[in-house]
């Protein structure tokens, strides 16, 4: 009994701190009391399936081909959503997880999918096209040989490819967004590009400087919604009604038609591409993005301190236990890649608790951990590194081992703390970007969103780059000014 109280007591306690902190999905619907709510990973950069706006949302006019249709098959079948845009890589995981009851990106039907998940019925057919830069000579995939050709992780293309390495001789180099890709092969890196046929005509017709050569769709396989092995039965129900009233509708035409077959999504234009002209036209979304930074930054260093702190004392109390302690999670946290503790955290644990961890949350706990072990480390060595004579004056005036620590060692040691500490602050700002690989939309996955939109890239990062070293040189200058006043 105590148990179940406890947990509804940590579950309304997350809740109301995700009031508090704004943690929210990237769309939410309005909840009805009898309209379930249910929540679909989709891809953040895979137009013209997906085509986010300059607030990392779906509100826009042409929201793409799943969007748009799964606003009308919510509608029809009376039920609400809340879309987690992510890598697709990161949707596959989150179903896996439970983190999600259903992932709609482009989804390709293939037969070792079919063994993991269940799919809807299918809704488009879809196939790899290979493309190369404008200027290239090659024109067939046999021309490959000893070259290294991209694709997007886990995609029908990269399936493809790694089935056909052998046979025709390249090397693969695997990427997380088309944009990247594209601009890869635009660059000279890579001599071709494998992707799903409707995303690189859709890039291309928005201004991506490659060209197809594949005459027609390779490998050509049904587009659906994946859904967990046995489960969510209800939600694949309605989705199968859904798809089929809007194929007898002729709805689904329709849709599929505005974005394959109409230059009537064209978002961008010549003026707006200036860094000026990108500037103007996205400062709204750079500025949610520079805040979310800035807000995981604060909430994550204050977090991280705690638990540095905590760490670096059980570093140096007069306790084995508590100094192993301390040296185990240190090396632990600081052993793991940040990347893989925010997979960790928003994908693993859920299987273990039972519950969905918010994804501001999930950054948060990330921040924490991977941040508050380097403080830890920090603060054990500033302790450490104060006169043994200080250790020894305190205790012989009568000072409890607890009262020496806080009223004569700590002031001493955080001031030689101070540099490393803020320097540390400075590394978590910049380490916030990682946390784009969840969905998190703060500043790097805003500018990749707005990339995608206007295919800059170079003019895009190199306006994100600004900003981060615009944020970074007042930190440093707080710094500086710290470390005056204090000495």
């Amino acid at each position: 009994m105590r148990g179940s109280k406890l947990k509804k007591m940590i579950i309304t306690s997350v809740a109301v701190l995700g009031i508090v902190m704004g943690w929210q999905m990237v769309e939410p619907q309005q909840v009805s009391a009898d309209e379930p709510t249910y929540t679909f990973a989709t891809n953040n950069t895979f137009e013209p399936f997906e085509i986010q706006d300059s607030k990392g949302g779906y509100s826009g006019k042409n929201p793409g081909i799943e969007i748009e249709m799964l606003k009308k098959i919510a509608k029809h079948e009376h039920f609400k959503y809340e879309l987690k845009p992510m890598s697709f890589n990161g949707d596959l995981q989150a179903l896996e997880s439970g983190q999600v009851d259903a992932v709609i990106a482009g989804m390709s039907v293939t037969d070792e999918r079919k063994e993991k998940y269940d799919f809807s019925t299918p809704y488009y057919t879809d196939g790899v096209e290979m493309a190369v830069a404008k200027d290239s000579n090659i024109k067939s995939i046999k021309q490959l040989r000893g070259k290294t050709v991209s694709a997007k992780s886990g995609t029908s293309a990269a399936l493809f490819l790694k089935k056909n390495q052998k046979k025709y001789g390249y090397k693969i180099r695997y990427f997380d967004s088309s944009n990247t890709m594209w601009n890869d092969v635009k660059n000279g890196n890579t001599a071709a590009t494998f992707d799903d046929g409707p995303v690189i005509e859709y890039g291309i017709k928005e201004g991506v400087p490659l060209k197809i050569v594949t005459k027609k769709p390779i490998d050509a396989q049904p587009v659906a919604v994946g859904f967990q092995k046995g489960k969510n039965l209800a939600l694949q129900k309605k989705m199968n009604n859904g798809i089929k009233w809007l194929k007898d509708t002729g709805q689904m035409d329709q849709i599929i038609a505005k974005y394959t077959k109409s230059d009537k999504t064209a978002k961008s234009n010549a003026t707006d591409r200036t860094i000026w002209g990108l500037i103007r036209v996205n400062y709204p979304a750079l500025l949610r993005g520079l805040w979310m930074t800035i807000e995981l930054t604060v909430v994550g260093i204050i977090f991280a301190m705690i638990f540095g702190i905590i760490l670096g004392i059980l570093g140096i109390v007069q306790n084995k236990f508590a100094n192993a302690i301390s040296s185990v999670l240190i090396y632990i946290f600081r052993g793991i890649p940040m990347i893989v503790l925010a997979f960790f955290i928003y994908m693993g644990v859920p299987n273990v608790i039972g519950h969905k961890v918010p994804l501001f949350l999930a950054g948060i706990l990330t921040l924490t951990f991977d941040e508050g072990a380097y403080i830890g480390a920090i603060v054990k060595g500033g302790f450490e590194a104060v006169n043994i004579g200080q250790w020894e004056a305190a205790r012989s005036l009568g000072l409890p081992y607890s009262k020496a620590l806080i009223k004569v060692i700590a002031p001493q040691g955080f001031k030689l703390m101070i540099p490393s500490l803020v320097n540390q602050f400075i590394i978590t700002l910049k380490d916030t970007s990682i946390l784009s690989a969840i969905g998190v939309m703060e500043l790097t996955q805003t500018g990749t969103v707005i990339i995608s939109q206007n295919m800059e890239g170079f003019k895009m990062w190199l306006i994100i780059g600004t900003m981060y070293i615009i944020i970074i040189t007042l930190l440093t200058w707080l710094s500086n000014y710290v470390q005056k006043r204090m000495g």
